[in-house]
């Protein structure tokens, strides 16, 4: 079976079932974050060294897969594959639980960096936020599985989790966001005129 079928080059794509959409329709634009996200797990997955953490990251992905599938479900129907569960959710609360008990309370805004793995979960969270905003407004339009929102909503704060766990592991120190005071000059601030 060759890669390349030629069906998309008239700028069309199929979803399950015989309906096809444009490339550009909300419901594509929607799986296609999730699609990217998948891809920046997969980085993400590279670079953590916790076997059961990379496990689960693994079996996140293939939840992922899932979503996909039911994003590219047409409202009318078509072939229904196995989709998202309750428990899907459930399991991600629980490992947000485990490691944030390992956390020191947060009471500041961070900023995203710190060890590779930190730095990427930090991208997959942005990208997973982003999913979850592709998803709502298809939601406003056309008919989806609303669980679809829990699970990235989930899915964000455990990638959140994550990137501090990641830093924690790898001994680097968390860095507070710290807004520049009202009425101080842009030198003073740190602003475009800081000499390093």
């Amino acid at each position: 079976m060759k890669i390349y079928t030629r069906t998309g080059d008239g700028g069309e794509t199929g979803l399950l079932g015989p309906v096809r959409v444009p490339k550009d329709h909300i419901r594509i634009a929607a799986y296609g974050e999730v699609d990217e996200l998948n891809a920046q797990l997969g980085a993400l997955r590279r670079v953590v060294d916790d076997p059961t953490l990379a496990s689960m990251l693994e079996m996140i992905q293939g939840t992922l897969f899932e979503v996909g599938s039911e994003l590219a479900r047409p409202p009318a129907g078509g072939q229904n594959l196995r989709t998202l569960r309750e428990e899907d959710v459930a399991t991600l609360e629980a490992a947000i639980d485990q490691l944030d008990a390992a956390l020191s309370p947060l009471d500041q805004f961070i900023l995203p960096g710190g060890s590779e793995a930190a730095c990427r979960a930090h991208l997959a969270r942005c990208v997973c936020r982003r999913a979850e905003r592709a998803v709502v407004h298809l939601l406003r339009t056309e008919p989806c599985e609303t669980l679809v929102i829990r699970y990235l909503n989930r899915l964000s704060d455990f990638l959140f989790v994550l990137s501090r766990w990641a830093n924690r592991e790898a001994g680097v120190s968390e860095q507070v966001w710290r807004p520049r005071s009202s009425g101080a000059n842009a030198d003073e601030a740190g602003g475009p005129n800081q000499v390093f």
